[in-house]
């Protein structure tokens, strides 16, 4: 099964591919068993859709968007209810999470959440059947008419800037304020933070410029670069690689670039790109264009797979950076060896 349009594109392409959720333990016996609150409730966050309170401690944790429930696995907190995670991509089993998600789960002994479709878009009544306290959407697509309803259900908490354009910092930050563990929160990420730099001591990614894209061996007349602002790209730079101008700012998702134009992209030393390595490369080198630019011919090109967990652990979650950092590192380790 080809990956989705939204790991590969367009982030608002989960409403339309949605992997149906499978059945799960019931509402009533899947409690998010929360530690102790570090900061005092009410708890008042801000964010682009408003400003939501959370007057108690919730008892209950339901997540929609991408990433929310490995915030709050990873602050010891089991979300009753989640979004599919997987969408289109195969290499799940079957539930709609990945296993980095599944193993915090296992690891807390809490139930396997409900797993909301997303197939048509937000599925209020199911989240409204988990019974929430709190619902954490701080890496999403919610609109403000879908954060209306959802704020009916129970208090939300949209992303802080723009909808799919939350770095996962500001993830963890966002939804650990709303889950009263600030302090926590910022804990994780120095300690995420730490990991990365551990990773990545004797690289040689310094200096090197790399990009994210979306590009298909099939049809090459047209990629598309993921932009600054998108969580994937601005993981190459936590790495320590430099971006190329033509990722744009923070506020820039991606842009197509086609292949008679394939000289905007000479300055870039090392390809990030979903599909399969040796196919992605060979079509890369046989082509006219795209084999002039100096990345290729080096074949400092990594692809990070298509439907299987790595190409969706390299959109960074609290989980998923320590599940893939070690494996996505060594491949990118590879590719800067041949660069030159």
């Amino acid at each position: 099964m080809s990956i989705s349009r939204f790991l590969g594109l367009s982030a608002a392409t989960v409403m339309t591919i949605g992997l149906a959720a499978c059945s799960t333990p019931s509402a009533e016996t899947s409690d998010s068993a929360a530690p102790a609150a570090s900061g005092a409730f009410p708890v008042t966050v801000e964010h682009a859709l408003g400003e939501t309170v959370i007057e108690t401690q919730p008892e209950r944790v339901t997540t929609i968007g991408w990433g929310n429930q490995d915030v709050a696995l990873a602050l010891g907190i089991a979300p009753v209810g989640v979004d599919d995670q997987t969408w289109s991509m195969d290499g799940s089993d079957g539930l709609g999470v990945y296993d980095w998600t599944l193993d915090a789960y296992e690891a807390l002994g809490a139930d396997e959440p409900v797993v909301f479709s997303t197939a048509d878009g937000t599925d209020f009544e199911s989240i409204a059947d988990t019974q929430p306290g709190v619902i954490l959407a701080g890496y999403s697509g919610v609109t403000e008419e879908d954060y209306a309803t959802l704020s009916e259900i129970a208090p939300t908490v949209a992303y802080p800037d723009a909808a799919w354009l939350t770095p996962w910092r500001d993830v963890v930050l966002t939804d650990s304020a709303a889950l009263g563990l600030a302090d926590e929160g910022q804990a994780l990420v120095d300690s995420l933070d730490q990991e990365i730099a551990d990773a990545t001591a004797d690289s040689a990614f310094a200096g090197k410029k790399a990009a994210f894209f979306y590009m298909s061996a099939a049809d090459l007349s047209t990629i598309s670069i993921y932009g600054q602002g998108d969580s994937r790209t601005a993981f190459l730079a936590d790495l320590g690689f430099d971006l190329p101008e033509l990722a744009g700012d923070g506020d820039t998702f991606y842009q197509d670039v086609s292949a008679e134009n394939a000289d905007q992209l000479a300055d870039i030393d090392v390809i990030v790109s979903y599909g399969d390595s040796d196919e992605l490369l060979k079509a890369l080198q046989a082509d006219p264009l795209w084999n002039t630019l100096t990345a290729v011919q080096n074949g400092a090109v990594v692809s990070v797979g298509s439907g299987d967990a790595l190409s969706g652990a390299v959109t960074p979650t609290a989980l998923s950076i320590p599940w893939m950092l070690t494996d996505y590192v060594a491949l990118l380790d590879g590719a800067v060896a041949l660069a030159k």
